[in-house]
């Protein structure tokens, strides 16, 4: 049986960072650092709970990033 392949390491990054920056610039400061895939979402939003290894997810709020999290 094969071994399943170990997932590629995630970028080393301050999430909080990320907080009080406006979507765009975020989008562009995570996708630089490595992230290789990047979602802007409104409070509340109803996602899939899965755990994407390189997905960094911002909640956006009045404009700028609230909350950050990875997966």
């Amino acid at each position: 049986m094969a071994q399943i392949p170990a997932p590629p390491p995630e970028p080393q990054d301050t999430l909080d960072s990320y907080v009080g920056l406006a979507p765009e610039e975020a989008d562009r400061r995570a996708r630089s650092r490595g992230w290789q895939t990047v979602r802007a979402l409104p409070p509340g939003a109803i996602i899939t709970m899965e755990y994407r290894t390189g997905r960094l997810n911002f909640e956006v709020k009045d404009g700028r990033v609230a909350r950050v999290w990875k997966g």
